[in-house]
């Protein structure tokens, strides 16, 4: 709970902090990656950091805990710090480099507000931040705890499958021959590459299913979006990582997991690489026999586009109430609606639970349409590939 004199100091402000946030997370990281160059080599998102959608990322959810401490005074933003705690419990970050955060990140809001930052503010400031970081440091502890530390583990490549003309699946087992933890469906991996440079970048992939007891399975869409960089790790992945290959994963972490029994009706809603923790969910649904109505929703570009369209199908086909509905931007075949996702015709049962995946536009309009279903806003969960940007629009 943030103090009373700190709440009143921090509501005044909050409009000028908010504004300047921008500025505040840009300077920040140039200021951290100048005395730190370690962290953008070795654990930050070095295309992220190009596209500066990490400095939105964090300039959202500062901005949102701050208002969460202010307007629910008595209460924690417990789904936002899980999955932020998640992500990076997944890249191995250790308490000591919130201090480093800290004293780069005030440096930067000195520096951009200038004289207004008076000690009081500094001192509000600084307890918003520590709540924060001392939160997600607890939550973090707790998963490295239940998942044997934070240690990277090597992995050797058992099979590649291309998927399609941009997507890879990669089974992997434990190089050094110990057990495989259990993962929950919807969970992702971290996968650490050493590049041509020398830098060992890290990115997260869904794992899109369990192949068998001792295997691993992650899918991997090459980027190579126009205008925008090509994708350093999904480009290493596909073009020089071949079976016999040794990989280093992170164990499994996440928060977008199945939480429903037998008698909860689901929807499972994913565009494009989404798929893959979709994927898993219904893998999952179909070995324990789930009863009650799943309906399984997917856009893509063309059904060629569609990677994991074959177990997509087969998983659905060995429930017992399904409905399938696909839609894709070009090349629709028979029974497949063309365009976007659009649930105006698609029922949806009473008490639903919905998972997305996919771009953010396409999960905000089918949050919005399972919302005038009647679907429990509460009952919408959702996975973003990549820095949270949910929270900075």
């Amino acid at each position: 709970m943030l103090s009373e004199q700190s709440a009143v100091t921090v509501r005044a402000t909050l409009p000028a902090v908010g504004a300047a946030l921008g500025e505040i997370t840009e300077r920040f990281y140039a200021g951290m990656f100048a005395a730190r160059p370690e962290l953008l080599r070795d654990l930050f998102n070095r295309g992220n950091q190009a596209a500066g959608t990490q400095r939105q990322a964090l300039a959202g959810s500062v901005a949102a805990f701050a208002t969460h401490l202010l307007d629910h005074p008595d209460e924690r933003p417990d789904a936002m710090l899980s999955r932020i705690a998640h992500k990076h419990a997944s890249l191995g970050v250790t308490p000591d480099q919130y201090a480093i955060v800290h004293e780069h990140l005030f440096a930067a809001i000195a520096e951009v507000l200038g004289d207004a930052v008076t000690p009081e503010v500094a001192a509000a400031w600084d307890e918003v931040y520590w709540l924060m970081a001392n939160a997600l440091i607890a939550v973090e502890k707790r998963l490295y705890e239940e998942r044997g530390g934070a240690a990277w583990r090597p992995w050797e490549v058992v099979e590649r499958v291309t998927e399609t003309a941009d997507v890879v699946t990669f089974r992997v087992r434990p190089a050094d021959g110990a057990p495989v933890r259990d993962f929950r469906p919807g969970q992702y991996v971290s996968v650490r590459v050493p590049l041509a440079d020398g830098a060992r970048q890290i990115r997260q992939y869904s794992l899109s299913g369990a192949p068998g007891p001792d295997l691993r399975q992650f899918s991997v869409k090459r980027v190579h979006e126009d205008g925008a960089p090509d994708g350093e790790v999904s480009g290493h992945l596909h073009a020089r990582v071949r079976v016999g290959d040794v990989l280093e994963l992170s164990e499994a972490y996440g928060d977008l997991v199945l939480d429903a029994d037998d008698d909860t009706p689901l929807v499972l809603a994913s565009a494009g690489i989404g798929v893959t923790p979709m994927v898993a969910m219904l893998g999952h649904l179909a070995g324990s026999g789930h009863r009650a109505p799943v309906t399984v929703v997917h856009g893509d570009r063309s059904p060629a586009d569609h990677a994991l369209r074959t177990d997509h199908e087969a998983y659905a086909a060995k429930l017992p109430d399904a409905t399938v509905r696909f839609w894709y931007e070009r090349d629709a075949p028979a029974g497949a609606g063309t365009g976007y996702v659009d649930l105006a015709d698609v029922p949806v049962a009473p008490g639903t639970r919905a998972y997305l995946c996919g771009p953010l536009p396409f999960m905000r309009t089918v949050r919005e349409q399972l919302i005038t279903k009647g679907v429990a806003p509460a009952d919408v969960h959702y996975e973003v590939f990549g820095p949270d940007l949910w929270l900075a629009k």
